[in-house]
């Protein structure tokens, strides 16, 4: 079975990232087969048995503390979830006209649509969200970095979670397909 991993961040201490190859070579010491990452955005794919999602995070989450001497949060999926969660992005043709406008929180425990009438208000640009399978979509209506809306979507208020772009949403897909 294919799973996808997203890690929360990937800068450890003195400005340090993780790199790639030291991630994958640590996939494969938990016996994880054919790891597989995407560029340096603290992503990886692989094939393991099938088991919870819990179990795989908190071996990652185990694994990555021991390796990189720092506990950072892990969102595991499988291959047809992430194809699903894909093929719900609420926002394609914003996302294809640019797919760096458009990110989702992908969320370890899943949200309730009334999370959205908490943020609302700091939608200031015409920035836009919806809640598909739990995670949230949000459109910023151009760079993500320039809204408000960004620094209040935190893991204090929402769970733990992490974004990532339309460019990486579809990156991450693409490498389960090949």
């Amino acid at each position: 079975m294919s799973y996808v991993a997203l890690l929360y961040s990937i800068i450890l201490s003195d400005r340090r990232r993780v790199v790639m190859t030291d991630l994958r070579t640590m996939a494969e010491r938990l016996g994880y087969h054919a790891p597989r990452t995407l560029v340096a955005t603290g992503n990886i794919v692989f094939d393991a048995p099938d088991k919870p999602l819990a179990d795989i995070e908190a071996e990652l989450e185990s694994a990555f503390a021991v390796t990189f001497g720092r506990h950072v949060d892990i969102i595991a999926r499988r291959g047809d979830d992430w194809r699903r969660l894909v093929a719900g992005n609420p926002f394609p043709a914003e996302s294809e006209a640019d797919p760096t406008r458009v990110h989702v929180r992908v969320m370890r425990s899943p949200l309730h649509r009334d999370v959205l009438e908490m943020f609302r208000g700091h939608c200031s640009r015409g920035e836009r969200m919806q809640i598909v399978g739990g995670d949230l979509w949000v459109d910023f209506g151009g760079k993500a970095s320039e809204s408000k809306l960004l620094g209040v979507l935190t893991t204090k208020r929402l769970g733990i979670g992490t974004f990532r772009n339309w460019n990486t949403v579809r990156g991450l897909r693409d490498m389960l397909s090949g």
